[in-house]
């Protein structure tokens, strides 16, 4: 084989003979100036008869390297500014991480907390509300938007489960997560006196947050749910109600122009809500910060050793856990089973929530998933993002 390759091999040609690159000596300028000129003369020459004077844009000129008698040229450029601009390293960058020009999605309308929490995770950022949950999730899978910030917990009021139910039915990932402490005031019109109020209306999770100042403030009037908190706000300023306060922020006082009857009426001074940034591409986990991971599964087992096997295979690698929450599987939510697993006895089928304090960079926690997916029939991780330490 090795004798065919080399008899079938092209002949070397001679040293003395072989073919020179132009760059093997190197060109003086006036030895490339003359080069340049002798191709103008001779394209020149070449197309002389078909097309005379050379002319850009309509324009006769002069060829300016050439002695030879010159025919016109008929090139017509396009116009400089009308030419593509070339791509630069900016056009090819991702998208900014920290806010700017960012556009984050979140539910409510403006002086929502939801909006300050987006204002928070990405300053500078321009800012979509939506009107649901849902329509947040759905502008940044269709690319309206860059991120969504959503709520997932209040130090009161606990989960909001609707947004657990959407991590699971999305296919978004956990970037980052926020803490925005909730201050909140009790507005109204300008004018408005407290004692003329019979109706206080705000979102659920506020009328409960604020129930017993409102009782040690002598309002025991209606209270009513609204969507959302800076939505009364901006109900209360259009409606032109007299008789109606709302429990929002300052900041929507501000925007709806009412005025502040009583500052920071939670019940609870440390009352926090936890937010979660969602994108549609992970980030890289790294191990230089403190991370966080989120992690949903499922166990299709009947009894309580799966999740013991699963708190064991995170406490035996000393990683702790911030959270656990069970919600009924939406696609299984019952099984009937008896003594012999088989009958009419039921029993809610459940996917539990997981928030543990390690990065995916790390080998524990890589360990640590890969022994829970061996006694679990689903298991997703939802990100694995920065811990929000302020």
């Amino acid at each position: 084989m090795i004798d065919t390759l080399l008899a079938t091999r092209p002949t070397q040609r001679p040293r003395s003979t072989a073919i020179r690159s132009p760059c093997a000596t190197p060109f003086s300028r006036a030895h490339w100036q003359t080069t340049c000129a002798a191709i103008l003369a001779t394209t020149t020459t070449t197309n002389a008869k078909a097309y005379g004077a050379p002319r850009v844009n309509g324009d006769t000129i002069k060829p300016a390297l050439s002695d030879h008698a010159a025919q016109p040229l008929d090139l017509d450029l396009l116009p400089v500014s009308n030419l593509p601009r070339p791509l630069t390293i900016t056009d090819l960058s991702p998208a900014p991480m920290h806010g700017s020009q960012l556009r984050v999605a979140y539910q409510g309308v403006p002086g929502a907390y939801s909006e300050a929490a987006a204002a928070k995770a990405y300053p500078s950022c321009d800012a979509i509300p939506c009107d649901q949950f849902e329509v947040a999730f759905q502008a940044v899978e269709l690319w309206i938007a860059d991120r969504a910030v959503l709520p997932v917990e209040n130090s009161l009021g606990g989960s909001i489960h609707r947004n657990y139910d959407l991590l699971l039915r999305h296919r978004l990932h956990i970037v980052g997560e926020v803490q925005l402490p909730v201050h909140h005031c009790l507005l109204a019109l300008p004018g408005v006196r407290r004692d003329l109020l019979t109706r206080v209306i705000s979102h659920p999770q506020a009328l409960a947050q604020c129930e017993l100042t409102l009782n040690a403030m002598g309002l025991n009037v209606a209270r009513e749910a609204f969507d959302d908190t800076a939505a009364a706000a901006e109900h209360v300023a259009a409606a032109g109600l007299r008789d109606t306060a709302a429990i929002a922020s300052s900041r929507a006082a501000e925007l709806y122009g009412l005025q502040v009857l009583a500052d920071g009426i939670q019940d609870d001074a440390g009352n926090v809500t936890r937010f979660v940034m969602l994108a549609r591409e992970p980030i890289i986990p790294r191990t230089d910060r403190p991370f966080k991971t989120s992690i949903v599964f499922a166990h299709d087992r009947e009894g309580t050793s799966v999740l013991f096997k699963v708190l064991s295979a995170f406490a035996f690698r000393d990683i702790s856990l911030t959270k656990i929450e069970s919600r009924p599987h939406r696609h299984r939510p019952i099984r009937l089973v008896d003594d012999a697993n088989v009958g009419t006895a039921k029993h809610f089928e459940y996917m539990f929530y997981i928030d543990f304090q390690a990065s995916m960079a790390e080998v524990r926690a890589q360990n640590a998933l890969s022994e829970i997916q061996e006694f679990t029939s689903f298991l997703r991780v939802l990100g694995s993002y920065p811990m929000d330490m302020t």
